[in-house]
């Protein structure tokens, strides 16, 4: 593998391009490539190459290369409606860097996050839902890691998510074990790496100077 960069929108993702890659990183992108052999997208001569790189790998960058032409490796980050459909399908692609979402944001009844790297936080305690559900599918590979902050009335479901490499974490407060179900949000997809996180919100500084509860007021540590 040549040292060149990979081009990147701003300084903060070839930073993360250019960080050391670790064993796990390694054995995560040489099972993304045999999946792929495994679905026709490639030959048997292009998987032993390319996972031949992928162990000799030294940066994250340059396991990147390794499967940017596939559907597990989405583009450079950002978002995007899909057309003719508006506000009721999104997509998120997001590589290395990290994307947020927080506040009085618009969720819509599809959201797609597609990532290869870097953090995507979902922050709905804020959030305004038209519709009753979300249905949230999810592509992540190589150290992503997705952080979803709720509210309590907001029920995320995980039993489909499909898990290979990394953790599914639910971190549910006791007390709000009874709150009436106002949302419901159901992740599916695959993980190939990284964590998906589902937490409530932490203490703001004035809640803990008041001396509140921490699991009262939903504090969690992602």
């Amino acid at each position: 593998m040549s040292d060149e960069k990979v081009p990147t929108d701003d300084g903060t993702q070839d930073e993360q391009a250019a960080m050391r890659a670790s064993d796990t990183d390694r054995e995560q992108v040489a099972e993304i490539l045999r999946d792929a052999a495994g679905d026709g997208r490639l030959t048997l001569e292009e998987v032993s190459e390319r996972v031949e790189s992928a162990l000799r790998a030294r940066t994250v960058g340059e396991l990147a290369r390794l499967t940017r032409d596939l559907p597990v490796s989405p583009v450079p980050a950002g978002s995007r409606e899909q057309p003719g459909r508006g506000r009721d399908v999104v997509e998120i692609d997001q590589r290395w860097g990290t994307l947020h979402r927080s506040g009085a944001w618009e969720v819509p009844r599809h959201l797609d996050v597609r990532m290869h790297g870097g953090d995507v936080k979902l922050d709905f305690t804020e959030a305004e839902f038209s519709h009753a559900r979300l249905d949230l599918d999810v592509q992540i590979s190589v150290g992503g890691n997705l952080v979803l902050v709720v509210r309590p009335g907001i029920v995320v479901h995980t039993d489909d998510l499909s898990v290979g490499v990394g953790d599914v974490k639910y971190r549910n407060p006791a007390s709000d074990a009874q709150a009436p179900v106002e949302r419901e949000v159901y992740v599916t997809g695959r993980l190939k790496g990284g964590d998906v996180v589902v937490r409530h919100p932490r203490r703001t500084l004035g809640r803990w100077l008041r001396g509140e509860d921490a699991k009262n007021a939903g504090e969690e540590k992602s």
